[in-house]
């Protein structure tokens, strides 16, 4: 597991606005601004952390991305940092998406806001492809090695994809045989250390 920076939030107040922030930022796909904002612009995590606590967060039952606030903020301020980040990611942008849903449900039916919605999909897309592009070389000092994680990745696309297989039995599986595997490579890496 890899040393957390010792940067982080300086309050609890910055906690839950850095997490209102992100979270009101967070149309069409969450990822993209988290990776952005939490190790470009604030530099709480770098790029093998956030890929390492994401996972984390991916497996947890629940949004990702509150799994990841609850960890930073249980990280930094225990137990009522963790309450803190989950308020900050939902308190204020409930409230907004109330408001949008009760305004979106009197335009539904309108074409301009159905084609602009669907618009969106591409752009939704590549976000996604974006962030997943800029987190490849977080792989590279990964135990399991990079060309077996660009393997996994490729499996993982194609299982889903093609074979249209459950999520969940890909997380177990896949998930599973990556841990066990990561886990032995790092015994090694110690019994390595320790014999010289």
């Amino acid at each position: 597991m890899t040393q957390h920076l010792k940067r982080g939030p300086v309050s609890r107040w910055d906690l839950f606005w850095s997490f209102t922030k992100l979270a009101l930022q967070g149309f069409g796909g969450v990822l993209t601004i988290v990776q952005r904002e939490l190790v470009e612009k604030k530099q709480w995590l770098t790029n093998e952390e956030f890929v390492e606590d994401w996972s984390i967060a991916q497996v947890l039952p629940g949004p990702n991305v509150i799994n990841l606030g609850l960890m930073i903020g249980q990280r930094h301020f225990g137990f009522s940092g963790a309450m803190t980040a989950a308020a900050g990611l939902m308190l204020i942008p409930s409230l907004v998406v109330l408001s949008l849903a009760l305004m979106y449900g009197s335009i539904s039916d309108n074409p301009i806001t159905q084609n602009a919605l669907m618009g969106m999909n591409a752009v939704v897309a590549g976000l996604i492809i974006a962030t997943g592009l800029k987190l490849l070389p977080a792989l590279k000092k990964n135990p399991l090695g990079y060309s077996l994680c660009i393997f996994v990745v490729a499996l993982t696309v194609v299982l889903l994809n093609v074979f249209k297989l459950p999520t969940v039995w890909i997380l177990l599986v896949m998930g599973g045989g990556c841990t066990y595997w990561a886990n032995q490579q790092l015994k090694k890496a110690k019994q390595s250390e320790l014999i010289e």
